[in-house]
């Protein structure tokens, strides 16, 4: 998958993920844009997670959502 294609999918996904992470911002959101280092470490930063503790959420929503980065 390239980058426009990423990009794309986490338009679509960018909603869910603010359901999954209310605490997430707007601005977070657009940080995030697809990539996946960014949302873990944004969850870390919102919630005081563990980075393993956030990768594993991150690693639920995925499968959850079928998101493919």
């Amino acid at each position: 998958m390239n980058k426009d294609q990423a990009s794309g999918n986490w338009k679509q996904f960018k909603g869910k993920a603010k359901e999954q992470w209310g605490k997430l911002t707007d601005d977070d959101l657009t940080v995030i844009e697809g990539k996946r280092d960014q949302l873990v470490g944004r969850i870390q930063e919102r919630y005081g997670y563990e980075k393993e503790a956030a990768e594993k959420e991150v690693k639920h929503w995925e499968d959850h959502h079928k998101y493919h980065w």
